[in-house]
Formats: C-alpha cells, structure tokens, sequence
C-alpha cells in the first residue's frame, strides 16, 4: 500500500477568487520516520502542529465554498512554512523538546525530506492558483495559524492575529473588520509576530505574484474545540465575503 500524499485538498469554485492554506494542520508522521525520537505527549503541543487551525481551515472552506490545501505533515519533519534555506526549515530543538530525528540529520536528509513533504506542498499550491488564473480570478491566498496563549509564562493579550509584508489589501479590511466586531476582540497587527519572513509560504506563493494576501493566527484556547472553531470560521466567512469577487 502507497503511503497517503501529505498534502490534502478540499475543493471548491477557484473563481471565488480566494485559496486557503494551512501550513501546519497536522501531527503525523510516518511510521519511517519513527515519531522522529519524540515521546507521543510533545505532539499534543503547537511544535508539532497549529491546534484548531485545520478544523477552522475546512469549516471556512465549506462555508465559503473555496479550495483549500493542508498537510498531512508534522512541521517537526519539515516547516513548509520556511525558506528552504532557513536554519529553522528541520527543527532539532523546538521550545524546550528535543528531536532526535533531526539531531544529525545531513543535506542528503534535508533534501529527501524537501522532495517527500516540501515539494508536493508547493506544487498542489502552485496548480491551485493556476487554474483559479485560468478562470481569470487571481487568487486571494489566505493562510491560517494558531498561537499559544503563554510564551514563556508570558499572556498573550491577543484574540487572533493578522499578519501581513508590503501588500495590506486583505490584511487592512480584515483587521479593520476584526476590531470592529462586537465580541470586543484584542487584534493584532503584525502581533504576536511580525509579517515579514523571507521564504515563507505567503512569501513564496503570494508575494511572489503580486497576489492579495494575508495570515490569519488565532489563539489556541479559543479554537481548540468544535464549537469555536464553528464560530471563528463563520467570523471570518462574514468577513471576507465582501472581499471576493
């Protein structure tokens, strides 16, 4: 039996005009690769993966009626969400935990992993925009990310997160649209991270190509079960109707 692709994506009309992605949806990994050396317990954490971001990913998805791209892949074998050249793209030491799997791993090891998990990422990406291009639709691209409510014992004031580098044209209404929401959120902007990373999955695929885009994190606690998940996907689906074609 041929291992499942590690990439999953769901479909929907390419000319709504917008591609969701979520770069970290997933704590696999293949039997292969043996857990990487991990004790199971660390893949409950966010360094294995963003927690409620694939279940709001696909509640977005269906809402909207978009395509989605997700993967089946821990980020502890490889970031997608990095520059291939980036000291971070195969974590050895990932807040506080250990991965033995990565310790020694060479080029040859990167690359590998680069070709098994890395590279079917970006090319389901690069088919998805284009055939919405084909439609005459340039996608707005979208991803979706979660973040701890404590770093380092430090609160995070924040409900959820816009992120953005140079082009604001979705960032800008979905962060205007967020702070005016009744709910009294605590939005930041370009918090708790900053935009700009070189490499990364909006870098590589929307920057790249003059596409609207933005990157959306949201708080862990608060989409860590169903019931919020339902509730940040359908805010955001509020929001982002009047952005599409």
């Amino acid at each position: 039996m041929l291992p499942p692709h590690p990439v999953e994506t769901i479909p929907g009309d390419p000319a709504r005009g917008l591609l969701l992605i979520c770069d970290h949806a997933s704590n696999h990994v293949p039997n292969d690769l043996d857990r990487l050396g991990v004790p199971d317990h660390e893949y409950a954490r966010h360094i294995a993966y963003d927690i409620g971001a694939a279940a709001v990913t696909r509640h977005l998805a269906a809402q909207l009626g978009v395509p989605a791209i997700l993967t089946r892949f821990s980020r502890l074998i490889i970031d997608p969400n990095r520059g291939r050249a980036d000291p971070t793209l195969v974590m050895r030491l990932s807040d506080g935990a250990i991965v033995p799997g990565n310790a020694r791993i060479d080029e040859a090891g990167k690359q590998d992993r680069i070709r098994r998990f890395y590279q079917p990422f970006d090319a389901a990406i690069d088919a998805h925009v284009a055939t919405a291009e084909a439609t005459g639709v340039p996608p707005a691209i979208l991803t979706l990310h979660s973040f701890t409510p404590y770093w380092r014992t430090v609160p995070r004031p924040w409900h959820v997160g816009i992120l953005w580098d140079g082009d604001d044209r979705l960032s800008a209404p979905l962060i205007a649209g967020l702070r005016a929401d009744p709910a009294g959120l605590t939005v930041g902007d370009n918090e708790p991270y900053g935009g700009g990373l070189p490499g990364d999955t909006i870098d590589r695929h929307a920057l790249a190509r003059g596409l609207r885009n933005a990157l959306v994190e949201i708080r862990q606690d608060l989409i860590a079960d169903e019931p919020g998940q339902v509730e940040w996907a359908t805010r955001f689906a509020k929001l982002l109707r009047p952005l599409l074609p």
